[in-house]
């Protein structure tokens, strides 16, 4: 054996602050997307045809001038599915590939075109003449209502106590509604699949899809072939936020189509006007609550419906309105409470998947009813928070009966109200107020509790795929999707921690069902968590076969065989790894693993409302300060001050670029991002012209973000770490909250301003308005 000194550390393990694998590729323009990889001789181009009502019966459809236009190779519709022509994801056959008889949305799927170019395709996708009838239709959640329109899904009830009792004694009483805005993902790179056809019945898709293994089964589907004859690869998507968990299928399932019957490779990839017509959103909400609590502010009572606009299917829709209801409560403890959902159906686009998956709907109706005891009480909302959070004696059991076990948001309220000098600031705000007559502003320090696990139980496992191969470099595969979050990178540092090599060692290679196997999406915070931990079981076993052979070789028990950092020692004498691998395949060693891990502790009974749908909770809270000016209703955030609670992080680096990245996508999503549908059914803000994201110049002028370094997950999750990609989401509910105090200013903090999100400028001159009225009549 090689006699090594030993080395201090590997480069690049978990805990350490590692750069996005990909990153130098973002910012260089080399990392490579769909669109990037090499056309095949003779690739051809598939375009959707829309339809152009939200709701009508399709009497004749003329396809001539389609098919006479220049570079077309043909048209493909319901007929052509040789499947089945559905892609839902709830199996509630209510999602086709292509409209029929009927179309229930604009920019409903009706066909599409193939042809030699993509320009060619789109061209000539306009050119078909389709005579409909026309049928009533909705797009809001009132209208549904009103409307009598069906639910999409079962809806789903939380109770707990007696609310009857709960109000009965309730001193003070507020009931309200409240809306809650939609959004578009808004990924930087758009849907696309490009499929290549195989022998027999074999597909291969590259797809930028969450969820391989659902593409591989809609496509299957639709096709009529078995998941083994389909094959998707993705190695990393521009972006995808949820938009792209079930709202992929479509795409793919068509390029595929076009595939196999042409028997040439297709791609498809819509313009964004098209994209964001066709594909779903965040769902919003309409909230109707009542509250009950006494004259220290302590809630009593709680009856809530979260109302949804859901889309013409179901989709995700039962889901997400599930989780809102998890949501609902935030960080507090409701002693009676019934809250329930309203998944309705409208004539626009299926609603789907976005980051924090209903959550955030449900929290921020969850802190407007905090602010409503706060503005009935005259209390600094903040104080209301503290009273009410979970904790104390038959305090800590959820609506949904899961007990809070793991509760740490007093010390990060505590340190974030220290850090940030909120008391002190707070009172600087009312003083400004009481001087300023145009520009008011507003503080707020909120709070964030979330749940990590898929609430549907199945989802929550992951497989993960080892090789070392005979020179010590390390090839590792696993089920989740890198969309830019870093998860690639976290994982390999898992590998790498665990072999005690450096990180460079190991070769992340593109996510594929054809190595790893019934994949759950990419989804739920849950990526490194469940990745993590079946990269970490492979590497283990692999380990655990050359302990037994480094003792049988060398005569010595197996507690003296240790890796060590770029080394093997056995007992006193080291080796490179390398060297220890070479041996190791000459002694004819397996040196691959398929990893495999499920959460364990977690059960759900939707049918009772009971169970245990999260296996732990994350916390943080963010305090933050806004100038209004109340003749305009425009605003900007001051300062935001952060502390979220990733537990013992596996890379600070990304997890902080994560929780900023929330943050100001959750702020754009509460103040500027607008869904906007006109009286005829279409969607009016499709463009980064009429749909506004934040820019550069929105996020908060001085932005202070830190993690809880002192945090261990209680939980025995991979290296104690904590879920990073939905919980700082709901951070900037801080931003609604303070142009909500901001613009209460104006009636002296008497009246709760009510401030549906997001909060346009418009949304808040109408408020103040409303407000100096009602101070004004007393």
């Amino acid at each position: 054996m090689n006699v090594m000194q030993p080395i201090d550390r590997i480069r690049g393990g978990v805990h350490e602050k590692e750069r996005h694998e990909s990153g130098h590729k973002h910012v260089t323009g080399t990392a490579e997307y769909i669109d990037d990889i090499p056309e095949p001789a003779g690739t051809l181009h598939a375009y959707l045809g829309l339809s152009e009502r939200a709701h009508a019966e399709i009497l004749s459809i003329d396809f001539e001038a389609v098919k006479s236009a220049p570079g077309v190779v043909g048209v493909l519709a319901a007929a052509d599915i040789p499947g089945e022509n559905d892609i839902s994801p709830a199996h509630r056959h209510d999602d086709p590939v292509f409209a029929t008889t009927k179309v229930e949305f604009h920019g409903q799927p009706i066909f599409a075109v193939i042809a030699e170019t993509r320009d060619a395709a789109r061209r000539a996708a306009a050119k078909v003449k389709i005579e409909y009838k026309d049928l009533p239709h909705v797009t809001d959640v009132m209208e549904a209502a009103a409307a009598d329109y069906p639910l999409v899904i079962d809806p789903l009830k939380l109770e707990r106590g007696d609310i009857a009792v709960g109000f009965a004694k309730s001193k003070n009483i507020v009931e309200a509604e409240m809306r809650i805005g939609g959004q578009d993902h808004f990924y930087l790179e758009g849907h696309i699949s490009f499929a290549i056809p195989g022998e027999d019945d074999e597909i291969t898709l590259y797809s930028s899809t969450q969820h391989p293994s659902e593409t591989q089964h809609m496509v299957g589907q639709v096709l009529g072939v078995a998941s083994n004859a389909v094959t998707v690869n993705v190695r990393r998507m521009g972006g995808a936020f949820g938009g792209k968990e079930t709202q992929a299928n479509l795409f793919a399932a068509v390029a595929a189509l076009a595939a196999k019957t042409y028997g040439r490779a297709v791609k498809i990839r819509p313009d964004r006007d098209d994209d964001m017509t066709s594909t779903g959103k965040r769902h919003d909400f309409l909230v109707g609550y009542k509250i009950g609590f006494d004259d220290a502010g302590r809630i009593e009572a709680v009856d809530a419906v979260f109302s949804a606009r859901c889309g013409f299917s179901a989709d995700l829709s039962g889901p997400v309105t599930d989780r809102a209801l998890f949501h609902a409560d935030n960080c507090y403890f409701y002693p009676h409470v019934r809250l329930r959902s309203r998944p309705l159906k409208t004539n626009t686009v299926s609603n789907t998947a976005f980051r924090g998956f209903g959550g955030p709907q449900g929290m921020v109706g969850g802190e407007r009813m905090i602010e409503e005891v706060a503005y009935a009480l005259g209390k600094d909302p903040l104080d209301i928070r503290k009273l009410n959070f979970y904790g104390g004696g038959g305090r800590n059991l959820t609506p949904y009966h899961q007990t809070v076990e793991d509760n740490i948001i007093g010390r990060i309220i505590e340190e974030l109200e220290t850090s940030s000098n909120y008391a002190a600031r707070r009172e600087e705000v009312l003083a400004f107020n009481r001087k300023s007559r145009i520009i008011k502003r507003g503080i707020a320090l909120t709070p964030v509790k979330f749940g990590i696990s898929f609430t549907k139980t199945e989802y929550n496992q992951a497989g993960a795929l080892v090789h070392v191969y005979s020179d010590g470099s390390i090839h590792l595969n696993h089920g989740g999707t890198e969309m830019g979050q870093g998860l690639y990178t976290k994982v390999a540092q898992v590998v790498a921690d665990e072999f005690q090599v450096d990180l460079d060692r190991i070769k992340v290679t593109a996510t594929t069902t054809g190595k790893v196997p019934n994949t759950s999406a990419t989804a739920a915070s849950s990526g490194s968590d469940l990745n993590g931990m079946a990269a970490a079981n492979a590497a283990q076993q692999i380990k655990a076969r050359l302990l037994t052979f480094a003792a049988e070789r060398w005569g010595v028990s197996e507690s003296d065989v240790a890796f060590e950092p770029n080394t093997i020692r056995v007992g006193a004498d080291r080796m490179p790894f390398s060297d220890f691998i070479r041996m190791a395949y000459g002694a004819r060693i397996q040196l691959s693993a398929v990893g495999f891990y499920k959460t364990p502790k977690i059960h759900w009974n939707r049918s009772e409302g009971r169970g245990r749908p999260f296996f732990y909770y994350a916390y943080g809270a963010s305090c933050s300060e806004v100038s209004v000016d109340t003749l305009t209703g425009e605003y900007q955030v001051d300062r935001t001050d952060v502390l979220h609670d990733v537990g013992k992080s596996l890379n600070p680096a990304l997890d902080i670029g994560q929780v900023e990245g929330a943050f100001v996508q959750g702020m754009g999503w509460l103040t500027t991002e607008e869904l906007w549908w006109d009286a005829k059914g279409r969607l009016r803000t499709h463009a980064p012209s009429t749909y506004k994201i934040p820019l550069a110049s929105d996020r908060p002028r001085i932005f202070n973000v830190k993690l809880a370094e002192w945090s261990v997950n209680r939980e025995e999750t991979i290296r104690r770490s904590k879920a990073v990609g939905e919980p700082p989401f709901m951070l900037p509910i801080s931003v609604l909250e303070a142009i909500s105090m901001a613009a209460a200013s104006v009636a002296e903090y008497r009246i709760p301003p009510r401030i549906d999100a997001p909060a346009t400028p418009e949304r808040v001159l109408l408020a103040v308005e409303r407000l100096r009225r009602a101070a004004k009549n007393g």
